[in-house]
């Protein structure tokens, strides 16, 4: 393709003035009408015929069905080829139409065409590139001749000579002379079709050229059209309807296109083509019952297709077929639902043994390989190794194993010989393969629900988990609070009674002492009851936030300055590290408890004297954040997932007892999801923790 390309460029832009330039000279020739027009109705019709004939040989040419169905063993290669292909074809004719101009306008009527090529660039002194023209037809010419002599030589041997004649011959238990057999069958099949097609081009060369010759191999290879594609999208086709239509087609264009150049080039005169048979007219092989506006090989192929059709469908209509044909033809047709059957979608009914058809595949295989074949296949269907009877599986899997080497005839006569198998009728046929599919679909319906069922019952063992774990924390937590209400209530209960009873002798001080301690007491009390109030109204959503405009500096303040004391009394050094005022829109007193929940948390988990809590916040896409960094114990790995969970309180906080009820982050949490911001731990910190919680602005 690339030295025909090369080519039509030199003869387009160098020997003419490019494409312009060869269409004015060819237009100004005698009968360019002809050239550029279909000239009417009748040659639209030899239009029509010659497009059809050459979208069937795409597909039906033996170095096409070798390549593009044989030898094609994964789906993507179709999805290449579908805009490869047309791809090849443009470009291979881009310069086709401008290279024949030019040839008729150099040489006129006087040369073949099919020589434009080499003709052209010798004539203007350029042997080189006819040189290189050459080689690169040669090169495409010997692989097409290879690639075809190959396909031929395939079905020849596979599907006549094996199956019908030198089957009987393979010796048993010698798969290494057996194959050599097969390649000797095949290397005579290759030189037989090699030296007869010669022959044929000795013969028939002058009075035809390489196209016409071309032409009608496209019309006796269009004689499987019909078959091949009807038989894609119906069912009830049959073998003998379909070789009865090839049949009668081939005798059509062996009568209409293949016999009067036969006898023209033999005897030397037209009569046959003038007169028709005997002298009828209505038998003209170029006129049939007067068609005469059709070149030889449109009317060949109109008239052979047209009968080759009407005995298809007149024979599959009206004879019985035969149910394996059927059981096939349903595979086909409706491929997407039998494709998931797979060795199951053959039909078969009888008596087989394992060990009559492992003896066959062993005659061609050898015994490694077909226990090898026979061990995937058992463990592939959960089958016992030691199985003695075989099924429409095995059947259908030993034919497949089998078609690799001798092809599908042979495969198949081996196969039956070894087996007994019985008569089905179409009914059932169709029966069983409905009843296959219909397994296939309950079973792949019982797959999804089983795996729906899996992940369900994998959700509720977590669910389940995490309900044990909530539970759990629950207990927990109902004892903190009993503990931490406890608490305050005997103090406050053992300091009244030291007043009550001790109100005349005892000093000032220890009377003050006592009424202070009452007060801390109520004070931790009543936190205690708003934080399980705060903390049900969260849950419940009935917390209302009072939005407003606030300095998140102020807040900041206020919030170091309520629990300075408790941080003084402990020694912890609080930092407020940006002094820089920002106004937005939040619940000042909620964002203050948020506050106060960390810095007291911070407090609790520094150390006395030594601890530093450093307070933050920035600015950044559209949200503010504000951080509390403290370097105390830190927070263990094992804990960043859960502090702000309703109940948790960290293992590591005190062995002794459990400090606070385990509300403060959970409130923390819910109040700053309710400004539509986000509160996290800060993971890699390696001493201390770093609590940050965000507020979204405009």
């Amino acid at each position: 393709m690339v030295f025909f390309l090369v080519i039509g460029a030199y003869i387009t832009f160098y020997l003419f003035d490019g494409t312009s330039d060869i269409y004015d000279k060819i237009s100004k020739t005698e009968n360019f009408e002809q050239l550029v027009t279909l000239g009417g109705v009748e040659e639209g019709f030899n239009w029509f015929f010659m497009i059809a004939l050459s979208f069937m040989a795409i597909f039906l040419l033996p170095r096409q069905f070798q390549v593009s169905v044989l030898e094609n063993n994964r789906e993507k290669h179709l999805k290449k080829a579908i805009w490869l292909f047309p791809l090849y074809l443009l470009l291979f004719n881009i310069f086709v139409v401008f290279i024949a101009w030019a040839g008729k306008l150099t040489f006129g009527d006087t040369q073949n065409a099919e020589y434009y090529t080499l003709l052209l660039p010798l004539k203007h002194g350029n042997s080189f590139l006819a040189t290189l023209v050459f080689l690169g037809g040669f090169s495409a010419v010997i692989s097409m001749v290879i690639v075809s002599t190959l396909a031929l030589s395939t079905m020849v041997s596979n599907n006549l000579i094996i199956p019908y004649g030198f089957l009987d011959k393979f010796i048993k238990n010698q798969p290494e002379r057996n194959s050599k057999y097969i390649k000797n069958i095949r290397r005579i099949s290759i030189f037989t079709i090699i030296i007869t097609a010669y022959f044929f081009y000795v013969s028939f060369s002058k009075e035809l050229s390489l196209y016409a010759i071309g032409l009608i191999s496209f019309v006796i290879i269009s004689q499987l059209a019909p078959s091949f594609f009807i038989g894609l999208f119906w069912n009830r086709g049959s073998s003998k309807a379909a070789i009865t239509g090839i049949i009668v087609g081939f005798c059509i264009v062996f009568y209409t296109l293949v016999l009067p150049f036969t006898l023209q080039a033999y005897t030397g005169t037209d009569n046959f083509t003038q007169h028709g048979f005997l002298g009828v007219s209505a038998l003209k092989p170029h006129a049939l019952l007067g068609i005469d506006f059709l070149s030889a090989p449109a009317h060949a192929f109109f008239w052979s297709i047209l009968f080759n059709v009407l005995c298809y469908l007149t024979f599959s209509l009206t004879t019985k077929g035969n149910y394996r044909e059927r059981n096939y033809a349903e595979m086909f047709v409706d491929s997407k639902n039998f494709s998931t059957l797979q060795d199951s979608a053959l039909v078969w009914k009888g008596e087989a043994f394992v060990g009559d058809i492992k003896n066959v595949l062993v005659r061609f295989l050898g015994e490694k390989r077909v226990t090898r074949a026979l061990h995937i296949f058992f463990t592939k269907y959960k089958l016992p190794q030691d199985t003695q009877l075989a099924d429409a599986r095995l059947i259908n899997f030993s034919e497949k194993l089998l078609t690799g080497s001798i092809g599908s005839a042979s495969a198949k006569i081996l196969i039956a010989s070894v087996v007994k198998e019985e008569q089905i009728s179409l009914v059932e046929v169709l029966k069983i393969l409905e009843e296959s599919k219909e397994n296939i679909v309950s079973n792949r319906v019982l797959t999804e629900k089983s795996n729906q069922l899996t992940q369900l019952s994998l959700k509720l063992k977590d669910a389940n988990q995490e309900l044990i774990l909530k539970d759990k924390q629950k207990d927990e937590f109902l004892d903190t609070v009993a503990h931490e209400l406890k608490t305050p209530i005997t103090g406050i209960r053992a300091a009244t009674e030291l007043l009550m009873d001790e109100d005349d002798d005892m000093p000032k001080e220890v009377k003050a002492q006592f009424l202070k301690n009452i007060l801390q007491d109520s004070d931790r009390l009543g936190r205690l009851i708003n934080n399980i109030l705060d903390f049900e109204k969260l849950e419940t959503g009935r917390l209302n936030l009072d939005f407003a405009y606030n300095d998140i500096q102020k807040t900041i303040t206020k919030a170091i300055s309520s629990i300075s004391q408790i941080a003084a009394n402990k020694e912890v050094k609080i930092i407020n590290k940006n002094v820089h005022a920002f106004k937005t829109n939040y619940d000042e007193d909620r964002i203050l408890q948020v506050l106060t929940n960390l810095l007291s948390n911070a407090i609790k988990f520094c150390n006395p004297k030594t601890g530093k809590i450093i307070v933050d916040y920035k600015l950044g896409n559209e949200r503010i954040e504000i951080s509390v960094t403290d370097n105390g114990k830190g927070i263990p790995e094992e804990d960043h997932h859960y502090i702000f969970d309703k109940f948790y309180q960290s293992k590591h906080q005190n062995t002794i007892k459990p400090q606070g009820s385990g509300l403060g982050l959970a409130i923390t949490k819910q109040i700053v999801e309710k400004h539509n911001g986000k509160i996290w731990a800060k993971k890699g910190i390696k001493s201390g923790a770093t609590l940050v919680f965000t507020i979204p602005f405009k």
